[in-house]
């Protein structure tokens, strides 16, 4: 969509469409605003008696399960995204025959199903994208979950089979019975829109629970770094640029540095190979190189991060020895999230004499002291469970709502538990819901956005765009935004594949327009925006200023200036809206009240405003009103004829012309003619 302000005077639609769209794309952050109206009466038990004992309360410490339990059952088997589309992708170049290697005939053909599909996507070949499908069809018809998984997602999509809500929910019922963790984040987002808490938090509780416990036994970090590879209308290049791995400037500037023995380019390689941030393949070889070589430099972030890697078994032979070494180590050199670990390894009893309990609050106590929001969450643990200190459930709340306010993931997952049981906070299903949902979208599937960005960044586009669409499906509000954006940019390029071949203008519209109002629901407000400019200006789909001004007025709700000025403008001029002069003035003022930027379009449209109030069906009334016509005509003759390329060329000489006589009369006019002396001064 090339303009998103709605126009009195051209001049007003180019400060608007500049000044405005940086304030609609402003990111905002999670913060939990509680109240003690938000508290149970009776949210603490003083007569609980503290559990002092280190023998008795096991069970307790797999609370603090931060770097993984070799002796959990759930480490043995670590499945917590069956079905999962990640080995096909990872196994893009290898043969085929390593993909569909499954002694099941029904995983061999869903396997063969995904990887076509896949690669169909990639080549933007309807006629193989048909091929996977049938094959999904088949091995769903048989009853395998997954295959009814990716056949649900095909139906809700509308790729190679008539879009239909109803069949992509009843596969998706059935494939999330069979266990496929994905359905269930279909299901539980669909009942997310829909208001149903009662079951979207059932649901989501058990995602959210699944998440927790995957990176709990793994062996890598979580890290969510959903990127947005659009800013507004255009590709977002910075961070483009910043997600291209090894090949980023960025990247190799720090490895320079590292490589002449900078400690703190040490710790950023090590940190970028450990986490796998910033496009850059996890590699914890190489991130236990880079740190070990910036603790030889004695940096305590290192420090604490190798403590980490022994304890977790990541890149070296687990050794919980080591661990509370490094970890003591990075402590002594006041780096406070080590004090986490080394609570941690006193609640288990690994690497030390015997578990500590006491030991272990104090060094949560050194954390949370310190700002540090492991610490908090850990202490909230503590006072909830009665270990080492009188129960409190009052203050685990207060402790797990910092934590969470610091983006926590567990404290997330804890406070949204207390909601939904009612126990320390009044019971709230919405919230509980809400919190939730955060904490699932860091579960194993989350990792398809890391393959989505690299495809783009890949010029794989058709199949970003799969596999955008599918995380869309699972609720992400930054793949649906991303998914819209591919669709209407390279809507031209034959990426689109749709109910029978490639999509159509209609299917393409619609698809993207779905998305973008998917995302508008979850707080993207730029996504309102372009809804509303779609059904202001009939882009895909018919004229309805109704419609447009009810999607300006969901953008409005979300704080966003230029909706504003978009409800004063239709107020104006009773479009979608009453007439009504004086809305109009209070939305053009809540604009500026809003954005700053938008002073100068909002002193026009006032003005427009005071004449339309003065001089009502006047000659200059109905020039303004004759300005959104006439500027259509006036941008298509600036495109077609003066940015003509042979006329540009010859304006551009004319111009320098024009310039260089100017400055030349400018030079004559500033030459001092030099006084003469008069003739009568004596000499």
């Amino acid at each position: 969509m090339r303009h998103r302000a709605i126009h009195f005077a051209l001049l007003l639609h180019l400060l608007l469409s500049l000044a405005l769209l940086a304030s609609s794309l402003r990111p905002r952050p999670l913060v939990l605003v509680i109240t003690n109206e938000d508290f149970a009466e009776s949210s603490s038990n003083p007569s609980s008696s503290a559990i002092t004992d280190d023998s008795d309360r096991s069970d307790d410490s797999a609370e603090w399960d931060e770097f993984g339990d070799p002796e959990s059952s759930a480490a043995a088997t670590g499945d917590y995204d069956p079905g999962s589309w990640l080995p096909f992708i990872e196994s893009a170049s290898s043969p085929p025959s390593l993909a569909n290697s499954s002694s099941d005939p029904l995983e061999a053909l869903y396997s063969s199903g995904v990887r076509h599909m896949i690669t169909a996507a990639s080549s933007s070949d309807p006629a193989d994208m048909e091929d996977a499908a049938a094959e999904i069809e088949a091995a769903a018809s048989a009853g395998f979950p997954h295959a009814q998984s990716a056949l649900g997602f095909l139906y809700g999509t509308g790729l190679m089979r008539p879009q239909s809500r109803p069949k992509a929910f009843l596969y998706h019922h059935f494939a999330a019975e069979g266990g496929n963790m994905q359905s269930k984040m279909v299901l539980a987002y669909t009942y997310f829109r829909q208001d149903m808490y009662e079951k979207a938090v059932k649901l989501y509780a058990e995602l959210a629970e699944a998440a927790v416990a995957s990176f709990l036994i793994s062996k890598e970090p979580p890290v969510i770094e959903p990127i947005r590879i659009h800013s507004g209308t255009e590709e977002n290049k910075d961070a483009l640029r910043k997600s291209r791995g090894e090949a980023d400037e960025d990247f190799q500037i720090n490895e320079y540095q590292a490589l002449k023995g900078n400690s703190a380019a040490m710790y950023r390689i090590g940190l970028l190979y450990y986490y796998g941030l910033r496009g850059v393949r996890r590699d914890h070889a190489k991130a236990l190189h880079w740190f070990s070589k910036a603790v030889e430099k004695g940096d305590p972030r290192a420090m604490e991060l190798l403590g980490e890697m022994y304890a977790r078994g990541a890149g070296v032979e687990r050794n919980y020895t080591k661990a509370f070494e490094w970890l003591t180590l990075a402590s002594k050199h006041k780096y406070y999230s080590a004090y986490n670990g080394l609570g941690y390894l006193y609640v288990k009893g690994y690497g030390v004499e015997k578990k500590n309990y006491t030991k272990a609050r104090e060094y949560f106590e050194k954390a949370a002291e310190n700002k540090e929001p492991g610490g908090h969450y850990n202490l909230g643990v503590l006072y909830l469970k009665g270990i080492g200190v009188k129960r409190d459930v009052a203050a685990a709340c207060k402790l797990f709502l910092t934590a969470a306010n610091a983006g926590q993931p567990k404290a997330l997952y804890q406070v949204a538990r207390l909601f939904q049981k009612g126990i320390g906070l009044k019971k709230n299903l919405q919230m509980a819901t809400y919190l939730y949902k955060t904490v699932a979208e860091r579960g194993p599937w989350s990792s398809l956005s890391r393959w989505a960005l690299e495809s783009y960044l890949k010029g794989d586009v058709g199949k970003s765009l799969l596999l955008y669409s599918r995380m869309a499906e699972l609720g992400y509000e930054v793949a649906q935004s991303n998914a819209a954006w591919i669709l209407d940019k390279y809507g031209e390029q034959s990426i689109c594949i749709g109910e029978s071949g490639f999509c159509t203008d209609t299917e393409r519209h619609l698809r993207a327009h779905t998305l973008w109002w998917q995302a508008s629901e979850q707080g993207n407000e730029h996504a309102a925006l372009l809804i509303g400019d779609a059904y202001y200006y009939g882009r895909g789909t018919d004229r309805d200023y109704e419609r447009a001004a009810e999607a300006y007025m969901h953008a409005h709700s979300q704080a966003n200036a230029q909706a504003m000025f978009n409800l004063g403008y239709m107020h104006e001029h009773g479009q979608g809206l009453p007439l009504d002069l004086h809305l109009a003035k209070r939305y053009y003022d809540q604009a500026l009240e809003t954005d700053p930027a938008a002073k100068l379009p909002v002193k026009l449209a006032l003005t427009s405003l005071w004449i339309r109030k003065n001089y009502a069906d006047s000659f200059l009334v109905k020039t303004i009103d004759s300005l959104p016509q006439v500027y259509p005509r006036l941008e298509a003759w600036v495109d077609e004829v003066l940015m003509d390329e042979g006329n540009v060329t010859i304006l551009t000489l004319f111009a320098c012309l024009l310039a260089v006589l100017y400055l030349r009369e400018r030079q004559r006019r500033q030459v001092v003619v030099p006084r003469q002396p008069d003739d009568d001064v004596p000499n």
